[in-house]
């Protein structure tokens, strides 16, 4: 029984020391129903370099806004490359994806055709951007975390999907749009 209480003593402290080592999973603060700050910054669209507004591309229709850590990276490569996949269906559903990360936008343009094959816009996303919407990777000073956004043409939030895994981003924020479309 003793050692039984003390392998549970140590496995606490264990515990305790790794939520402060290892990142947690990612997180947001932008609720449902939150205002989305509008921002203005430079993105790139098949390679070519223009300035982007949220609130210009929210008078198109719903916004899927989707944060990522790092351009060239296997686990965002994969991500852009799926909505790329799907981004006949987002248009479909009447929504504009756009892709953000703390990249300079030099990258991002080259991202913008090799992996994102010119079918959306990527932006790059500054300190004020990364604290407005909440995405920065804890532990990462500087780099965004994997949030997704769709925003509704008013300008607020109509569905977060925050997870380091980017496997159902693309697959969560279609439905969340095909169901803004159906209402």
């Amino acid at each position: 029984m003793r050692r039984w209480k003390k392998g549970l003593a140590a496995a606490g402290v264990l515990g305790a020391i790794a939520l402060l080592v290892v990142p947690k999973a990612a997180t947001s603060a932008l609720p449902v129903g939150a205002k989305a700050p509008d921002f203005t910054t430079r993105g790139a669209l098949a390679g070519k370099v223009f300035t982007l507004k949220l609130s210009d591309q929210l008078k198109k229709g719903p916004v899927v806004l989707y944060f990522f850590p790092a351009a060239f990276t296997p686990g965002c490569t994969a991500e852009a490359r799926e909505f790329a996949e799907m981004s006949d269906e987002f248009k479909k559903a009447g929504a504009t994806v756009i892709g953000m990360s703390a990249d300079p936008v030099d990258k991002l343009a080259k991202f913008s055709v090799e992996e994102c094959r010119n079918k959306f816009a990527v932006a790059s996303a500054g300190p004020a951007i990364i604290k407005g919407f909440d995405v920065a990777l804890p532990l990462k000073a500087g780099m965004t975390n994997r949030t997704s956004y769709v925003i509704a043409p008013t300008g607020r939030i109509a569905y977060v999907h925050s997870a380091l895994s980017y496997k159902d981003h693309v697959k969560n924020t279609l439905a969340a749009v095909q169901s803004m479309r159906a209402q």
